[in-house]
């Protein structure tokens, strides 16, 4: 079916079962704020600052388990998304930001509220792209989405053209591609891991953000518990272990 890129990309959230964006509108993105009035399904939190949108997407993405959105305008808007998203890639939680730019004919113009906002993000994202056509869009969202959520989590940044967003393209739904969390440790591993553990004298466990992602907090303790080791805990894995 035929659809403009605006609606293109909230089809592709409806794909991804997100229901929850934040964001602050702006001219870039002004269509893809008119075609929210067509997806109720999708609820749309209207943040005072691009900041708070990005960081406000980041907490439901560590509250939720599920990927973080986050809408932004070009140039300062997209710029304020980067404290957000530098803090989501330090701390490996899954965001997909959705920014715009201005048309592709005066990309690299100095154009009104004009940024590289791919190239300001490259050390601080799993990916990102800029997206100069319609019938490249649908998989630029569902890729973002996918690297967001495999391995290691992180954030992915897709810039949009404005020129894109209005413009009108096939569109083909899609199901989701499976996430694969793939073990890297063999079975070899684990038992040298193990014969480690059990000569040492001293064990401790440094406990991170890893245990709770893994929702492992009941193993760590039954693992604490068999060692009668010491327990300490990052400031990402808080809460992995009881206090008492």
């Amino acid at each position: 079916m035929k659809l403009t890129g605006a609606q293109i990309i909230m089809e592709c959230l409806k794909e991804q079962n997100v229901d929850t964006v934040f964001g602050f509108p702006g001219g870039t993105v002004i269509a893809l704020y008119n075609a929210l009035y067509d997806y109720p399904e999708i609820n749309h939190i209207l943040t005072c600052h691009e900041q708070h949108a990005a960081h406000a997407a980041d907490g439901y993405a560590r509250a939720t388990g599920k990927p973080g959105v986050v809408f932004a305008t070009s140039g300062p808007g997209a710029t304020n998304l980067v404290t957000g998203i530098a803090t989501a890639y330090m701390d490996s939680v899954p965001m997909v930001a959705i920014t715009g730019n201005v048309e592709k004919k005066n990309l690299g113009k100095d154009s009104f509220q004009e940024i590289d906002i791919t190239g300001v993000t490259i050390p601080i994202t799993k990916h990102n792209v800029i997206v100069k056509e319609i019938e490249d869009l649908a998989p630029a969202i569902r890729e973002a989405f996918y690297i967001a959520q495999s391995g290691r989590p992180g954030p992915v940044l897709v810039d949009v053209t404005k020129d894109v967003t209005v413009g009108e393209g096939e569109y083909t739904p899609e199901k989701p591609k499976a996430i694969e969390h793939k073990n890297a440790f063999s079975e070899d591993d684990i038992k040298a891991a193990a014969e480690a553990i059990n000569e040492s004298k001293k064990p401790f466990i440094f406990v991170g953000g890893g245990v709770i992602a893994a929702e492992a907090e009941q193993e760590v303790q039954e693992l604490a518990e068999k060692l009668n080791a010491p327990v300490t805990m990052t400031l990402m894995g808080m809460g992995a272990f009881p206090a008492s």
